[in-house]
Parts: structure tokens; C-alpha cells; sequence
């Protein structure tokens, strides 16, 4: 039985994808003003995990769970969104979108494999479409994109990491979303660190005092106005819509971060960009009303 709110979770986790689209735009702020070392992402992670600490404490000490008997979900996700915030970094943004937006294609294979859950026909549907939409942008030279330096393994392994995250989600259904947060923010600061360390070299060095104070205003707002709640949403959805559909809702984050590029460096937008996006949001809307339709029926 789908949960009552289920076409409005579905627009919510489209919506907040969205945003997360524009999530580049205050990385490469936060490294234009001195937090180079993915230092800037550490410190997303590090202020969410201080603020819910006390309430984590709490919990302890009431013997609920607190999301450290989670390891694999914070390992994963967690680790795919740090992998995917530090990618900005280190190569072109049009390229972090094509490598981790590969995740639809992990999670429909994980599903079929773990789950044995054989796609159905709207699946299908919409898979194609929303890859018929990544080839029509990326594609330009008829080849397929595959990584070529640090930033793009970084994208890659986050798109596998978060696809595999949403299926071990997906089997979160009784955990509280504050135990899937302190999960993710935990056990991702841990993959973070270990990033920033082994490929410091390529980051570049630990920030001064200075830079630190100056976008101390910028990581709280981030942290606490932006990277709390749209994870809330976001670790909380797979248990409910499945971690197939999570995958194909999450491309929205394409479409507002191809424009916001094109507008705002200097990557291109024409026709492609405007094919391409057009058929990646059919591809979410499609998964959406098409999915709701044969539950209806049944």
C-alpha cells in the first residue's frame, strides 16, 4: 500500500533535487575564498553533526537508536554525497552531472540482483528517456564520457555509492529520520576526511584562519538552512517511494544545474541542454503519474 502523501513525497524529492542542483554554486564559493582541501565540505558535514549531537545524546540515554548502529547507510550515502560536493572541485560541472547521474541505471541493477525485482515497463520508460536525456547533452562527440581525472572517479563512485545507499534506505523503513541523519552526517564526515587527506595533493592545503572566519557565515547558513532539511527529505523518501523512483526523481538536479551553469560560468546551453532536460523531466513525471495510475488499478 503507497503511503497517502505519496504523489506529494514524490515532488518534494523532485523539488529538493532541484536545489541540490545549484549545490555547486556555494562550493566553488567556499573555494574561491580560501577552503580549498574540500575543507568546506568537512565543515557541512562537522556543523550538522554538532547540532544534532545533543539530541542524539538524548535518544542514548532513552535507549532509541541513534544511527550509529547504521554504518552502511551513513557509509554510503553519506560517502556519495561527499564524493559528488568534492567532484565540483576538481573538473567541470557538466561532467559531475553526467557520472553520478548514472544512478538510476546502479539502483535498477541492484534492485534486479538483490531484490530480485524485475523493472517493470514504466521503468523501462522512463530509464530511457532519462538517459536518452544524458546522451543528448553530453554526448556531443558520440562517445560515451567515461573519467579521466580525480574529479570525475569522484562523481562516479558517488552515483554507485548513493544508488547503493538508497537501497539499503529503501530497507530503513522503521528507523526515525533523525538516527538516517546523524547516520549520514556521521559516518559521511569519516569519508570525507579520509577524501580530503588522501587526495590533498590535488585539493590543495588546509585553509587558514582567516578563510575560515570569513565563510564561517556562509557554512552555517549552508549547513543548517539547506543541507538538514533537503537531507531530511532526501534520506527519509527512498523507505517510502523505493529506491528505483528516488533514482529517477533525483535528475531534476540536472536540469536546474545545466541551466545554473550556463547562465552563470561558462558552459554552454543550447539546443541539447534544452532536449535533454526537457526529456529528463518527462522521465520523472512520467515514473510519477505512470506508477500511480497501475497502483490505482491494482
Amino acid at each position: 500500500m503507497k503511503h497517502p502523501y505519496y504523489l506529494l513525497i514524490c515532488f518534494s524529492v523532485f523539488l529538493t533535487s532541484g536545489l541540490w542542483g545549484l549545490y555547486w554554486i556555494p562550493q566553488r564559493i567556499l573555494v574561491s575564498g580560501g577552503l580549498t582541501g574540500g575543507w568546506g565540505t568537512v565543515a557541512q558535514y562537522a556543523i550538522p553533526l554538532v547540532v544534532l549531537t545533543p539530541f542524539i545524546i538524548w535518544k542514548f540515554i532513552k535507549g532509541k537508536s541513534t544511527g550509529l548502529n547504521l554504518p552502511f547507510i551513513g557509509l554510503l550515502f553519506g560517502g556519495g554525497i561527499a564524493c559528488y560536493a568534492n567532484s565540483f572541485l576538481l573538473t567541470d560541472i557538466m561532467r559531475v552531472f553526467i557520472l553520478f547521474y548514472l544512478m538510476p541505471l546502479w539502483t535498477t541493477i541492484f534492485e534486479y540482483f538483490f531484490f530480485k525485482q524485475k523493472p517493470k515497463w514504466q521503468r523501462i520508460f522512463s530509464l530511457v528517456l532519462a538517459l536518452s536525456g544524458l546522451m543528448t547533452v553530453f554526448g556531443k562527440d558520440g562517445n560515451l564520457p567515461i573519467p579521466v581525472n580525480i574529479g570525475d572517479w569522484l562523481a562516479f563512485a558517488g552515483g554507485f555509492l548513493c544508488a547503493a545507499g538508497a537501497i539499503k534506505l529503501e530497507e530503513a523503513k522503521s528507523e526515525e529520520v533523525t538516527s538516517l541523519l546523524f547516520s549520514f552526517f556521521f559516518y559521511g564526515l569519516t569519508v570525507t576526511l579520509l577524501i580530503s587527506v588522501i587526495f590533498s595533493d590535488a585539493f590543495g592545503p588546509f585553509p587558514n584562519l582567516n578563510s575560515w572566519i570569513s565563510m564561517l557565515p556562509l557554512l552555517i547558513i549552508l549547513s543548517i538552512l539547506f543541507f538538514i532539511p533537503s537531507n531530511v527529505i532526501i534520506l527519509w523518501s527512498p523507505s517510502i517511494i523505493g529506491a528505483g523512483l528516488f533514482s529517477i526523481l533525483v535528475l531534476s538536479e540536472i536540469i536546474f544545474g545545466t541551466i545554473s551553469a550556463a547562465l552563470i560560468s561558462d558552459e554552454q546551453f543550447g539546443w541539447r541542454e534544452g532536449v535533454g532536460g526537457s526529456l529528463m523531466l518527462i522521465a520523472g513525471l512520467s515514473e510519477i503519474v505512470l506508477s500511480k495510475k497501475l497502483h490505482n488499478k491494482d
